[in-house]
């Protein structure tokens, strides 16, 4: 196939005279894109030469939609950005509003913003890996681990009533005390996870098949990691030591002792398996928090339903199921935020796609995509 490929000559260079090329796009309809991405694909027979994923089939205007809405209103736009991972978006945004408005968390709002935030990355990874499954062939993988989001799906149900978009964690605190036994739910799941993650690694990182799918595939190193701005699993599964809990501390964080797991390889394999064992710190987080925590406000008293911060500007991350996670907001001295930016870790890692892909089969592409955990209401906004 030579000659500008039509529409899309605005995504792609001209191919060469002489040379021939096989152009496909993959996407954005295809599941495995694991979402509304479109990935224009060069191909020399079934080999990659070049990728270029291209966005925004899903942007909603989430930050612009912002400036029109108030302080509070703005929380459930948060929850439609990392859909699987939601919580980690409205605490993200209510701590920047926090530093912004100079409002004093309550010390058992903190825990159990930890606790709900650590089940959230439990319940991220297991999609992550779930379709990091599927899209091997594992189907049996695919299974076991949606059994265990579901878990964790169910304990935000009755927590707040929902099973996507929580609206959970809002400025000053959280919504809605916990349910009476509901801790005691929460322990009994991370003793039964733990059993459910060493099952998982056998019969899906044991396997050999997993083995020559993942490994050795798509080898981000150290340095790339760093210079691309990447973060979380991605980052960690190159041998990168950086975690914002540990890092740049938050929250009650610095009273946990837990570890960050890291890779060696910088493949998706290491990338994936990462994932599985950040799960096993997420366990000991959360049974800590829940042993430390005292009874009392979950909300600052006395805040106005309608905040006006003081005029200027705030910046605040945390570290999500999929890595560095920033919002910035520009106050005006109003109740509508004047400005607001959300640093993606979603978006950077993307990013990475063409470096990764390069030279590999289109079978390793849907592999290698799968091992960045894209989510594209974040990617898009």
């Amino acid at each position: 196939m030579t000659g500008e490929i039509g529409s899309d000559a605005c995504f792609t260079d001209r191919i060469e005279p002489g040379v021939d090329e096989l152009v496909v796009n993959v996407g954005p309809s295809h599941p495995s894109t694991h979402g509304v991405c479109r990935v224009i694909v060069h191909l020399d027979g079934e080999v990659v030469t070049k990728a270029e994923p291209v966005i925004g089939y899903l942007h909603r205007g989430i930050e612009k939609m912002a400036e029109n809405r108030t302080y509070l209103q703005v929380v459930p736009l948060t929850d439609r950005l990392d859909y699987v991972g939601s919580m980690y978006a409205n605490w993200a945004y209510c701590r920047t509003v926090e530093r912004l408005a100079g409002i004093q968390v309550p010390e058992r709002a903190e825990y159990l913003r930890v606790i709900v935030c650590e089940m959230q990355r439990i319940a991220s990874h297991m999609m992550s890996l779930g379709s990091a499954a599927a899209d091997t062939g594992a189907a049996t993988m695919f299974i076991y681990a949606f059994d265990q989001r579901e878990k964790v799906i169910e304990a935000f149900e009755e927590l707040c009533g929902a099973r996507l978009t929580y609206n959970y964690v809002r400025p000053g605190g959280v919504s809605f005390e916990i349910p009476e036994g509901w801790t005691e739910r929460v322990l009994q799941f991370c003793r039964d996870h733990r059993d459910g993650l060493e099952l998982m690694d056998r019969l899906f990182f044991g396997n050999v098949i997993t083995r020559d799918r993942m490994k050795h595939v798509g080898v981000l190193s150290p340095e790339d990691a760093v210079a691309w701005g990447a973060s979380g699993p991605v980052a960690r599964g190159s041998g990168v030591n950086w975690d914002l809990r540990k890092h740049d501390p938050y929250s009650v964080y610095p009273r946990f002792d837990f570890d960050v797991p890291t890779g060696s390889n910088g493949d998706c394999y290491d990338r994936a398996r990462v994932r599985l064992f950040e799960c096993y710190e997420s366990c000991r987080i959360i049974e800590q928090a829940i042993s430390q925590m005292q009874p009392g406000p979950i909300r600052t008293p006395g805040l106005p339903r309608l905040l006006a911060p003081r005029p200027g500007d705030a910046y605040d991350h945390i570290e999500s199921a999929r890595g560095a996670l920033g919002v910035y907001l520009v106050s005006d001295g109003s109740v509508r935020p004047y400005r607001m930016k959300v640093r993606s870790p979603a978006f950077c890692n993307l990013a990475l796609l063409p470096l990764l892909a390069e030279g590999h089969m289109l079978s390793d592409l849907v592999v290698i995509l799968g091992s960045l955990d894209p989510v594209f209401g974040e990617v898009d906004r």
